[in-house]
């Protein structure tokens, strides 16, 4: 019989003609091989993007306007052929435009890849992926259960570039949530920002709601970040910080409207998880509102490729972190003991589960007391 061979063209007329498997050799198709370049490919695409932001190619062409290779290299100090591969290699990817020669920005390197972009994802993209050491060592980090330097031996190091680069995305997801939360019209809430970073979400509920306190908590390192921010959004007089680890410091039981979990779950493995949604609980008053924030994986892990690969970039630099489904955060999120949970998406790609604490039997709704 016959045993077909996955060979490239046009080795397939040798073994599979009509004579050898009773039908045109074009009916059979190889797999494209696209995926496998696709992957190839990622690691050189973000080199480049890295290099770009390094050398200040967007903030040049902000600055100087659309130009050809000799004006970009008299503001950047380069080999000349290799300043072109450089931005030929951008212009493929999509954030860069050229036109006889010409480069100049796209919308996309406007908005996301200039240091002063509505918002500017420059921060970001460096420290994004963790340590890139860490990737390097991944099938060790598989083998053996953990990263060999895992963010956590020095998490101010990682997270105080993150949660800078993060803050404008999150910042305008949390404000464009007050349309479907409301928390404007609260009556002086008062917010707990667990793990805060840059506290992106405190901030934005003290802007919309200028009765509004928040307590902000994160470790010693990142609060300044927080601090810093607060000043210049000037909700620095309705901050209060927590400084320690959020799965052991002090909260006050039943004293809070809103608490928040942004983006920290995925680091702590499904245990640490679920322990700081009981927090939450723990914290909230009745009729308080958990919002939390994740990528959140479907059901069958394929869906949601962002989600994934955050769950892997977590794998291979945390020594707990991974990603999580939506179903397996909603269970986590019933079984501490909230109702009407429902999930929102504020701006693409950035959603939260929303779920209230009971009111205690027997007593009156807020709005009526």
């Amino acid at each position: 019989m016959f045993e077909a061979r996955d060979a490239p063209y046009p080795e397939l007329k040798k073994s599979h003609t009509m004579a050898h498997v009773g039908r045109p050799f074009t009916d059979f198709k190889p797999p494209a091989a696209a995926p496998v370049w696709a992957a190839i490919e990622g690691l050189a695409r973000y080199n480049v993007l890295v290099a770009a932001l390094e050398l200040g190619v967007f903030d040049c062409l902000q600055r100087i306007g659309p130009s050809i290779l000799e004006a970009v290299n008299a503001e950047i100090p380069a080999s000349p052929e290799h300043l072109r591969t450089l931005l030929d290699s951008i212009v493929v990817m999509e954030l860069l435009d050229q036109v006889n020669g010409v480069y100049q920005l796209n919308d996309a390197a406007k908005r996301y890849l200039v240091s002063d972009g509505p918002a500017s994802m420059a921060a970001l993209i460096p420290v994004a992926p963790g340590p890139h050491e860490n990737w390097t060592r991944l099938a060790d980090t598989v083998r053996n259960g953990r990263p060999a330097t895992p963010i956590e031996d020095d998490p101010a190091a990682f997270y105080v570039p993150l949660v800078e680069g993060t803050f404008t995305t999150m910042y305008r997801c949390a404000m464009r949530a007050d349309l479907k939360l409301r928390y404007s019209a609260l009556s002086a809430p008062r917010v707990l920002d667990l793990g805060a970073g840059g506290a992106p979400w405190a901030i934005a509920i003290l802007h919309a709601n200028h009765g509004a306190t928040a307590v902000v908590n994160d470790l010693p390192g990142v609060l300044p970040v927080a601090v810093r921010k607060a000043a210049e959004h000037g909700v620095a007089d309705r901050i209060d910080l927590l400084e320690g680890d959020f799965h052991t410091v002090q909260i006050e039981p039943e004293a809070f409207d809103i608490v928040v979990l942004g983006h920290i779950c995925r680091t702590e493995g499904a245990e640490g998880a679920r322990h700081l949604i009981g927090r939450a609980f723990e914290a909230l008053r009745p009729e308080g509102v958990l919002i939390l924030a994740d990528y959140f994986c479907d059901i069958e892990r394929k869906l949601n490729p962002h989600a994934v690969l955050m769950g892997a970039t977590m794998m291979a630099s945390t020594i707990n972190g991974n990603g999580f489904t939506g179903q397996q955060y909603s269970g986590w999120i019933r079984a501490a003991g909230f109702e009407a949970i429902r999930l929102i998406e504020p701006i693409g790609f950035q959603q939260q589960y929303v779920a209230a604490k009971p009111r205690r039997r027997g007593t009156s709704t807020r709005q009526g007391e």
